[in-house]
């Protein structure tokens, strides 16, 4: 289905809404969550609260791959049946895609079955990440294992340039069964990974605190499968087992709500223009997006308590002294 563009008439970006979906929540919390609970939580009457609410969901579908994204290598292992994208790696290749635009701020979103039985050896990434030395980026990153064991999924935060920044979780779903959502919510104040629209990290801007947030950088929207057998599965103690081959790894409802910027635009320009003013107002810097609600914010706490395996800021045998964004992070 199309999606819709709304052009400001006082800036060289675009305003790009692809619709966005309703929450899923993990089996600990079976709320059911109504306008009027979202009132509720956001303490505004009720008839407000739904219209806020049709706001900030949005109305439009999904987008066809085509529209939002390109193959960026191995064009002969990517597979097209109807709605559906599949991505293949076998011991040749195995391949890639990468949007066709550039984003600063907002939400991308698309909803990925994973390799089934024995993936050991293989990832699957999906991130946004700038260019040069001194990039940004948000990872994804599906660490496959053997059959019967649970996939990882290990999540990392560059600014300028530098990484190490790894947590990793299992999640409280076989993620090679059915499709689920992963998503990246960007705005000046907060980066949020989402798994069916429930958080299960968040990256704050804490510049006040002197500690680099990435704001000023446009980025890309990627996804890849390819072998990383010497690292990926027990630290590279179990191998990809290619008799298994090929690994397919499937995409759809690719969904964009973001500014989009031209490659021209210097970064600057880009911050300004993808910032909200007295003359246009973007939804991701509503109070309200600025950080997680309270109901959010006790899901992030449930995934950490019962899922995470794994967080940098704890691990003293590579930071004896932990990294500053870990002394004042709340989660």
């Amino acid at each position: 289905m199309p999606h819709s563009l709304l052009v400001s008439s006082v800036t060289e970006c675009v305003f790009f809404r692809v619709e966005a979906s309703l929450s899923l929540l993990p089996p600990s919390f079976p709320l059911s969550v109504s306008v009027a609970s979202m009132a509720v939580l956001f303490k505004m009457p009720v008839v407000l609260g739904f219209f806020v609410g049709l706001m900030m969901l949005g109305l439009a579908s999904s987008a066809e791959f085509h529209e939002l994204f390109q193959p960026g290598w191995a064009n002969d292992h990517f597979i097209y049946e109807g709605e559906l994208l599949k991505l293949k790696l076998d011991n040749f290749s195995g391949a890639g895609f990468a949007s066709k635009s550039r984003y600063l701020f907002g939400k991308v979103s698309m909803q990925i079955k994973l390799v089934e039985g024995d993936s050991a050896g293989t990832v699957t990434a999906y991130y946004m990440s700038s260019e040069g030395p001194y990039h940004n980026e948000f990872d994804f990153e599906f660490l496959g294992n053997t059959t019967g064991e649970p996939y990882l999924l290990q999540t990392n935060v560059y600014v300028n340039g530098v990484g190490n920044r790894e947590q990793r979780m299992n999640l409280w779903f076989d993620p090679t069964k059915d499709f689920h959502s992963y998503s990246l919510l960007w705005n000046q104040r907060q980066v949020v990974f989402l798994v069916d629209e429930t958080p299960i990290r968040v990256h704050t801007n804490m510049e006040h605190k002197g500690i680099p947030f990435p704001k000023d950088q446009a980025m890309g929207v990627y996804s890849s499968i390819w072998n990383a057998d010497d690292w990926a599965t027990r630290g590279g103690l179990v191998k990809t087992d290619w008799s298994h081959a090929p690994f397919v790894a499937s995409y759809k409802g690719f969904e964009i709500d973001a500014c989009e910027c031209p490659v021209s635009v210097t970064a600057d320009e880009i911050a300004k223009k993808c910032s909200s003013s007295a003359e246009k107002r973007f939804w991701w810097d509503e109070p309200t997006m600025s950080e997680l609600s309270l109901h959010q914010s006790h899901q992030l706490v449930w995934v950490r308590a019962n899922h995470l395996v794994y967080d940098y800021c704890t691990d003293t045998a590579r930071f004896p002294i932990k990294p500053v964004e870990c002394e004042h992070h709340r989660h």
